[in-house]
C-alpha cells in the first residue's frame, strides 16, 4: 500500500516537474519544490470542478499566475500546453499495452473497446493539434467572438456588472495565444516536458498494477498500460474530476484485460485513486488555502 503512494508521489513530481519545463519556456523561473506545490493545487482545482481539466484549468491558472508571478493569460498557456503535452505519452503507452496483447495475450474481443479507443487517440490528438495550430488564426477569432458574446450576455443579464470590450477580449486572447506559441517553439523543453510526462504515466501505471498486487493479483503490466490511459478518458464526464467515471472505466477494462473479477478490480482501483485522486486533492487543498491565506 505504501508503494501505491510512492508511486502516486513519483507521478506528482513528475507532471510537476513538467509543467515547471513550461513555464520555464515562458520564462517564469519556479523551484521543483514550489512547482510540486502549485501543481498539487492544480490537481485540487481538477478534482473539484466538473470536467475534470476542461473545468479545473482557469482557475489554476490563477493560482500559478500568483505563484510564478506571471500574467493570467501565460498562466493559462502554460498549463493548458502542459496538459495538452501530457496526452502524448499516454496514446503511445497505450498502443505499446494494446499491441503486447494482442499478440501475446489471447483475449479477442475483449481488446475491441480499448483498441478503438486507443487508435481514435492515436489519430485524433495528432490531426486536431495539427488543425488547431494550422488555422490558429481562425481559431483565435473564434474564440474571440465567443467569449465577446458570452461577455455581453453577462452583462445583459447583471446590468451591474461592466462586460469587457471586444478589444479587451482580444488582448487577453492573443496573449494567451502568443502564450502557447512561444511554448510550442521551444523543442528542447517541450521535449523533456513530453519525456517528464511519459514518467507520470509510468508511475500511475505502476501504481495501478502495485494495488492489484495488495489484493493478492499479479497482471500483465500491459494491461494497466491500456487501462490508465484510457480509463483517464473518462475524466470528461460532468463529475469532478471524473470522480466515479474513471473508476467504473478502469474496473471495466481490467476485468477482461488483466482477468480478474470485478470485485477484485474495483478493491485495486479504490486503492489506486487513493494515491491519484484523493492524496493530490487533499495535499492541493491545503496549497490553495495557504494561497489564498496570504493574499487576505
Amino acid at each position: 500500500v505504501v508503494a501505491v503512494f510512492g508511486a502516486a508521489g513519483v507521478w506528482l513530481l513528475a507532471w510537476a516537474l513538467a509543467l515547471r519545463t513550461v513555464l520555464g519556456a515562458l520564462g517564469a523561473a519556479v523551484s521543483p519544490l514550489r512547482a510540486a506545490a502549485v501543481y498539487a493545487g492544480v490537481l485540487f482545482a481538477n478534482n473539484v470542478t466538473p470536467f475534470g481539466q476542461a473545468g479545473g484549468e482557469p482557475v489554476s491558472a490563477l493560482l500559478i499566475a500568483d505563484v510564478a508571478g506571471t500574467d493570467y493569460e501565460a498562466a493559462l498557456a502554460a498549463v493548458a500546453s502542459a496538459d495538452s503535452l501530457n496526452l502524448v505519452p499516454s496514446t503511445a503507452l497505450g498502443l505499446v499495452g494494446v499491441t503486447y496483447l494482442s499478440v501475446t495475450a489471447a483475449v479477442g474481443d475483449r481488446l475491441r473497446l480499448a483498441t478503438a479507443a486507443v487508435v481514435g487517440l492515436a489519430v485524433a490528438l495528432p490531426a486536431g493539434g495539427y488543425l488547431s495550430w494550422r488555422y490558429r488564426e481562425r481559431v483565435e477569432t473564434t474564440v474571440i467572438g465567443a467569449l465577446a458574446a458570452a461577455a455581453g450576455a453577462v452583462g445583459r443579464l447583471l446590468p451591474r456588472v461592466e462586460p469587457p470590450s471586444r478589444a479587451a477580449v482580444a488582448g487577453r486572447v492573443g496573449g494567451f495565444f502568443e502564450a502557447v506559441g512561444v511554448v510550442g517553439t521551444d523543442r528542447r523543453r517541450l521535449l523533456a516536458a513530453v519525456g517528464l510526462s511519459a514518467t507520470g504515466w509510468l508511475a500511475q501505471a505502476t501504481a495501478l498494477w502495485l494495488a492489484l498486487y495488495a489484493v493478492g493479483t499479479a497482471v500483465p503490466v500491459a494491461a494497466v498500460l491500456v487501462a490508465v490511459p484510457v480509463g483517464a478518458i473518462a475524466g470528461v464526464t460532468p463529475l469532478p474530476g471524473g470522480l466515479g467515471g474513471i473508476e467504473a472505466a478502469l474496473v471495466t477494462l481490467l476485468v477482461p484485460l488483466a482477468g480478474v473479477d470485478a470485485a477484485t478490480a474495483a478493491a485495486a482501483v479504490v486503492l489506486h485513486r487513493g494515491g491519484i485522486y484523493w492524496l493530490p486533492t487533499l495535499l492541493g487543498g491545503g496549497v490553495v488555502a495557504a494561497v489564498g491565506a496570504d493574499r487576505v
